[in-house]
């Protein structure tokens, strides 16, 4: 029986390179190994990689990757961009956000054209147990209705249905008493790149807390 040794495997002979794969492992090994798009030695594009400890990255999707937090303690809004145009879902993390003024929070997305301030469906609602509520609609962002002195913490999801559009929900707590809640939606023109997190009327001042986001494909 004979034994084949080789760092790199070609699977397929197709002339167009991105229809064959290739397994490999680094020319000095290191315990990791490598499937990519492509031929051998002239690979395309990465697919997934197994490290030394067996545990296993998909380069486009399937892991969940964190941004950098930053901080809500001032400023009228927080950018997150460079996002890769193959997520499919993002979530913006609120930790104890507060504003200087009432008029709520708003997240917004773009992509290269910028920043996009026109055409969402969008509703926010307070609730508390009491059982009272106040709600607002708003077509320049995904609204996150908020009470005066009350910081809000939780999760804003924003899922891409098909094509650019993106479809929102969110839940946090602003006080031991009160909840939010709400959903919306928006069509891009263009593939998602960046979030903004900022206020209605896009002028009220950030006073508490820290906000970041996580994306997966």
């Amino acid at each position: 029986m004979s034994l084949l040794k080789s760092n790199s495997v070609q699977i397929g002979q197709s002339a167009t390179a991105t229809q064959n794969f290739t397994l490999s492992v680094p020319s000095s090994p290191d315990g990791t190994i490598k499937l990519a798009r492509g031929n051998s030695g002239a690979t395309t594009q990465d697919i997934l990689t197994v490290n030394s400890s067996g545990a296993v990255t998909l380069t486009n999707g399937g892991t969940i990757t964190s941004a950098a937090a930053q901080a809500s303690t001032s400023g009228t809004a927080i950018d997150f961009t460079g996002i890769p145009s193959w997520v499919k879902r993002v979530t913006v993390i609120l930790n104890e956000v507060g504003t200087a003024d009432t008029n709520g929070i708003l997240i917004q997305i773009g992509d290269s054209g910028g920043i996009e301030n026109t055409g969402y469906i969008s509703t926010g609602v307070n609730t508390d147990n009491a059982g009272g509520s106040s709600g607002i609609s708003r077509t320049d962002g995904y609204v996150i209705k908020s009470i005066s002195s009350l910081a809000c913490s939780g999760l804003i999801q924003i899922a891409n249905i098909s094509g650019n559009t993106w479809i929102e929900s969110h839940s946090c707590k602003a006080s031991t008493t009160t909840i939010l809640g709400g959903g919306g939606s928006k069509t891009l023109s263009g593939t998602l790149d960046r979030i903004r997190v900022t206020t209605v009327g896009g002028s009220d001042t950030f006073s508490a807390g820290s906000v970041n986001i996580m994306y997966e494909g």
